[in-house]
């Protein structure tokens, strides 16, 4: 399946043993491949826009955050609709997203569809309440989780089940162009 979508994340393996079996059941991305993350911008540019330029912005924007350690510790909700983990701290995230935004104003986080961008990994969206509210008390029991941060993630694939989400590039955090090929 040819990719038709891009995405710049922040995977979080650290997060998978609470979270795993959930996004499965309740969260779509999990269904295209997308292993747990938090978003810094969805949707990116078309696949077919992705070029040596685009990749060498992304890796400027990165070596301007140094690595840092987060911690997924509380239960967050978007409506009734949407369960999600909280990172601690989330200044990073909001940070990356908006010298991202800034740089490629075509791809703004989710279309430009809200006014603020909050930093979150998704547990679940759009089932009942009750069955959203099981998943948080399954993952509650997990937190808090940490881990470093150490890149940002380009991955590309097509928003259907089976759509092949997979790794394009990763930019490390703080480094400098001379490491670039490292």
């Amino acid at each position: 399946m040819e990719p038709t979508h891009t995405a710049l994340i922040i995977e979080v393996p650290a997060a998978e043993p609470a979270v795993s079996a959930h996004r499965t059941a309740l969260d779509r991305a999990a269904s295209w491949g997308v292993r747990a993350h938090i978003t810094l911008v969805f949707p990116f540019l078309p696949p077919d826009k992705i070029n040596d330029d685009t990749l060498a912005a992304i890796h400027q924007i990165a070596a301007t955050e140094t690595p840092f350690e987060v911690t997924l510790d509380r239960i967050g909700w978007f409506g009734d609709t949407v369960v999600w983990l909280a990172p601690t701290p989330a200044r990073p995230f909001i940070t990356l997203t908006a010298a991202l935004a800034a740089r490629f104003p075509q791809a703004q986080p989710y279309g430009g569809a809200f006014d603020e961008t909050i930093p979150h990994l998704t547990i679940g969206h759009d089932h009942p309440r009750p069955t959203l509210e099981a998943a948080a008390a399954a993952v509650t029991r997990h937190l808090p989780i940490t881990t470093t941060v150490t890149a940002i993630r380009l991955i590309a694939g097509a928003r259907e089940p089976g759509g092949n989400w997979h790794p394009v590039a990763d930019f490390p955090l703080g480094a400098s162009p001379a490491d670039k090929g490292a």
